[in-house]
Formats: structure tokens, sequence, C-alpha cells
């Protein structure tokens, strides 16, 4: 769910469509409650702070269990001290300054990433479920082609026992039609993710000729051999992100469903936690995830975030998601 935020008036709906969805989900009426002060919190804070931007709701399944997260971003003044914005009492805008200590309080989780002059983003998250099986960390956001509600682009993840497996597909073109193909390879993944990465994409590859394709990328972290498996057909990119810097992953040309010349696997070694990152050609080429302070070392929600946020082309689809383990 891809919100904009750019007025006051605009806070009461966000709050409305962020409870109808936690509802579909089967959050409690009590935490529903605590959700609708969170999102009027986040919601005014993009208003007063960040100039409007936009609020990112979804259901999340990772290392911290499962429920609802919520992302909010702007491009405004960001804050130079994040530690002392969290706490009560303390405002830029003539407000009480209880607003971010309570969204703080009310959410299981919170995180902040933030630089003065180039704007910020806030990760609540209200649980369902804790678990454990689960150990990576995993962080998506997509926003669909300006005047659509239907977006084209989608991921999935599964907890594969060759290694912790992602997808991303961009189904061509926008509207109903490409999110049609988008799901259609996500249901292929999922039914097929247990195998190599090159035969995941392979059943994509087939499963989407009823469609008009998609470009499609598999990455697997693969703990046994410390490698990370890549398979890319289209303009999907992929990011290998290590202590020592950023490596860009290759994928092959064509359109999965229609023209796949090549389905190959390239592997790339690591030797510390790896944070992955694929993206859609609805996001600008010419940036470097490093030039990032601290971000890298963020949450994978708080990276596709900003990454989304910074270089969303506008014209298009767009999508960031990211994962990490975290053992």
């Amino acid at each position: 769910m891809f919100i904009a935020v750019n007025d006051p008036s605009q806070v009461a709906e966000a709050r409305r469509m962020i409870g109808d969805f936690a509802s579909t989900i089967g959050l409690a009426r009590e935490r529903i409650d605590q959700l609708a002060i969170i999102v009027t919190e986040l919601a005014t804070n993009l208003v007063k702070h960040g100039s409007g931007g936009h609020l990112h709701a979804r259901q999340f399944d990772d290392v911290e269990g499962t429920g609802l997260e919520l992302l909010a971003l702007d491009r405004g003044k960001g804050m130079s001290d994040v530690s002392r914005c969290l706490r009560d009492g303390y405002s830029t805008a003539g407000s009480p300054g209880n607003g971010l200590g309570a969204i703080g309080r009310l959410a299981d989780s919170m995180q902040v990433y933030s630089r003065p002059g180039f704007g910020s983003a806030i990760m609540a998250r209200i649980l369902l479920q804790q678990r454990s099986a689960n150990q990576m960390a995993i962080g998506a956001a997509l926003a669909p082609y300006p005047g659509e509600k239907a977006c084209g682009d989608n991921w999935s993840f599964v907890d594969a026992k060759a290694g912790p497996t992602l997808l991303l597909v961009d189904g061509s073109g926008h509207g109903v039609e490409a999110a049609r193909a988008a799901e259609t390879a996500v249901r292929s993944f999922i039914d097929h993710a247990e195998q190599s990465c090159e035969a995941i994409v392979d059943a994509i590859h087939r499963a989407l000729a009823a469609t008009r394709g998609a470009a499609v990328a598999v990455a697997r972290i693969d703990p046994v051999a410390k490698m990370v498996r890549l398979v890319g057909v289209g303009n999907i990119s992929a990011i290998l992100v290590q202590p020592a810097g950023a490596r860009h992953m290759v994928s092959h040309n064509g359109t999965a469903g229609h023209v796949a010349p090549r389905i190959r696997e390239f592997t790339y070694e690591y030797s510390s936690a790896p944070l992955v990152v694929l993206y859609s050609d609805g996001l600008a080429t010419r940036w470097d995830i490093t030039t990032y302070p601290g971000l890298t070392v963020q949450h994978p929600a708080l990276i596709a975030g900003v990454l989304l946020r910074d270089h969303r082309r506008g014209r298009d689809d767009a999508s960031v998601v990211a994962m990490r383990p975290m053992n």
C-alpha cells in the first residue's frame, strides 16, 4: 500500500486505509486503535516536518515475526539528532513534541534513518506473531505507475533449504495486466523455490508465456558455499553489499515469458553477512548506496524505502527489495 500525504486533509484517509488493511490481515481491535495513533503521528510529521511524503504499509514475515510494517518517507529537513527527537517534549514545529515518542511506545519495533537536509525514513512495526525460524531481515518498498492502483512490480521470499531466496519481478508495462503477469511469476516462484535458481527462473519463464511477460531476478544466499547466487532476465538490477563495499551483479537481457536467450546463474563470494538489494527499472541507475552514511547497516526496510524515495523515476512502477541474514 502506497499513500501520498502532502496535506493535513489526507491524514484521516491514510488512517482509514491502513486501518482497513490491518483488519484484513487479522490485527486485533485494540492494536488497530493503537495503529491509528501511529499512522496519525507519522502522517502528521510528513506534513509538518517533511513538506509531504509517502506512507507505505505492508504485511511482513521475517526474523522479527509476522505483522504490519509502516514506512514513512520524506525529503524534508531531516534530523540532526535522532535520539533527541525521540524524547517526549522535543519539537521543532511548536507542537508538544510527543509524536515520535508515542510511536516508539506503541509500536513493537521502530527504527529511524535521517540526515540533515536529506529527509527522514521511519519504520514502525506491529507484531501479529513472533517466531524465530526465519533468520532473515527483509524489506520492500513498491510504488505503482502514477495514477494506477495496481502495481506491475511484485516480489516474494522463501526460506528454502538451499538458502534464503528472493524474487523481484517487473511485469511488462504497467496496470492490471502487468500486475497479473507479476502475480503469475510469484506463484511459479513459490511452487519451485526449492529448486536451483536457474530452474526457478526457467519455470517462471514458462509460466509467463500466456502473459505479457516480465523482467525477473532470483537471488539466493547460499550459506554452505558462502556465495550469493543470482539469475536474472531483463531490467532488474542487483547489488551485493559487504563491509568492503558494494558490487553490482549481472543479469541477462530478455523478457521472461517471451525472449530469454540465456538463463544463467552468476555467483558472488561473500565473507560476512551479505546485504542483497534488487530493484526494478522504475528507479534511476546512476547512484551509489555507499554514499549514504550508515544506510547499509540499517534494517533492509529502511534501505528499500530510502532508495525508492530518492531514485524513483515517477514514470513507471518502481520497487526495491532487500535481505540480510541476522544470525
